[in-house]
């Protein structure tokens, strides 16, 4: 049958799983929200458009699904670089669709033009410029798969006027899902075997874990590790939430900004185990002392991450799921119990090191920051979405209210987006509506 683009493209979000898109209309895109009316997506309307990816972040975040945001062309697609950006450093599967002039007057400084696709390379995983309309729906699917796939990130599908209103014949499901097969991130043999064997020579292993433990949903295979090797465990801001902050094995946030016993463990580790880090700045601190006592081995599903600002000594590219799925499995044919015996003097070294340096601030009779954060764990019991802003109160959150399950912190880590907070806390609250009833006990406690 014969459909216009405008049709196509809310089927095509419909054979993806679409069910949110977050966004703010324009003439640009008026036929697109004219057949978005009657279709059965849910649209949430924001008041900018750097509030829609923000949006769409927060609920890709919590979600673990693909965000979407709709805006219109020249202002409103360049209103939302910022939440592009802020994505794309944090790895977060999202489409932006922008509207765009038509084909014939692209490059003619028309009416609310700009070159959206030339302005977000370098912060967008990839970029399309639908030409034709008898391409769109096949780019809607690869513009969700490129985002899904690997290290996911954020897609922007520029649409003119013109590919939107033209009609071409249409069938559903166009394109075989077989024909965009998952890549495959299996580990190196020869390098997990390398790892167990530097597991168990290592007398001070820790385990440092990121943003690709969430990721890559591998937070029951870690927790196995830990649970086999008892190794503690440390986090990048990205990766809080990967491993039960509740678990006494669990050594908080590393970095500036990370506990005291955390890294002293990294500085004194004789291995360190690393899991989805790309290794920035605010974990590292001068990159010629990080971690100079230790064997590196460092997995990444981003072949481009290893070795780019820390050098390691065993790198892994490889999904952390995948990775830690096998190394369970050969661990378990290795006699785990001597390896357990050798922790013994490591693990109470650092509960010294956790004594002498304990997380906490100066308590009194006024409401602290941090009380709040305490107060909130306590009555949520941990059972909570933490949207946070950018600065002191980023930090706080992530010090002080245990993180048992990933998924559950929205942040803006790489980029550090001031506004980034309220906007997520809407993706999430869309993702996973939530009753007042489990918000009045909090504000009552500090009536």
């Amino acid at each position: 049958m014969e459909l216009t683009g405008s049709q196509i493209l809310i089927r095509s979000l419909l054979e993806e799983g679409v069910d949110t898109i977050f966004g703010y209309p324009g003439g640009s895109v008026l036929d697109i929200y004219d057949e978005l009316y009657k279709s059965s997506i849910k649209h949430i309307l924001v008041r900018h458009e750097q509030g829609a990816a923000h949006a769409a972040d927060g609920y890709a975040r919590s979600s673990g699904k693909a965000g979407v945001c709709l805006v219109t062309s020249g202002p409103g697609a360049t209103n939302t670089v910022t939440g592009i950006a802020t994505a794309y450093m944090d790895s977060i599967p999202m489409v932006i669709l922008t509207g765009q002039v038509p084909t014939p007057f692209i490059g003619s400084d028309a009416f609310q033009e700009a070159d959206i696709t030339g302005i977000t390379r370098p912060c967008t995983k990839h970029n399309f410029l639908v030409r034709r309309v008898d391409e769109l729906a096949k780019t809607i699917r690869e513009a969700f798969f490129i985002a899904r796939s690997g290290r996911p990130g954020p897609v922007l599908v520029d649409l003119p006027k013109d590919v939107i209103q033209a009609k071409t014949a249409y069938r559903e499901g166009g394109i075989t899902k077989s024909s965009m097969k998952e890549p495959v991130y299996l580990p190196d043999s020869n390098q997990l075997m390398e790892t167990l064997e530097l597991i168990k020579k290592a007398k001070k292993p820790v385990i440092l874990i990121g943003g690709g433990i969430i990721h890559s949903r591998a937070s029951s295979e870690l927790a196995e590790l830990v649970r086999k090797l008892k190794v503690p465990v440390a986090s990048t801001l990205m990766g809080l939430g990967g491993f039960p902050g509740a678990d006494p094995l669990w050594l908080g946030m590393l970095g500036m900004h990370g506990t005291y016993y955390a890294n002293m463990a990294i500085s004194h580790c004789d291995l360190l185990l690393t899991l989805g880090v790309r290794f920035s700045d605010r974990v590292t601190g001068r990159l010629s002392s990080f971690a100079s006592n230790a064997t590196i081995v460092q997995v990444d599903i981003d072949a481009a991450s290893i070795n780019k600002n820390i050098l390691v000594q065993v790198p892994i590219v490889s999904d952390c799921k995948s990775a830690l799925t096998q190394l369970n499995v050969m661990l378990e044919k290795n006699g785990l119990s001597k390896i357990r015996e050798q922790r013994k003097d490591w693990l109470a070294q650092i509960e010294k090191w956790r004594l002498e340096g304990p997380m906490t601030y100066c308590r009194s009779d006024s409401i602290k920051p941090q009380k709040v954060i305490e107060t909130i764990y306590e009555l949520t019991k941990g059972n909570a979405i933490i949207a946070t802003e950018v600065g002191q109160n980023q930090m706080w959150t992530a010090q002080f209210f245990r993180f048992n399950e990933p998924n559950t912190f929205l942040t803006s880590g790489g980029l550090g987006t001031m506004g980034y907070g309220l906007p997520a806390a809407i993706g999430a609250q869309v993702a996973f509506p939530i009753s007042l009833s489990l918000i009045l006990p909090v504000t009552e406690a500090f009536k």
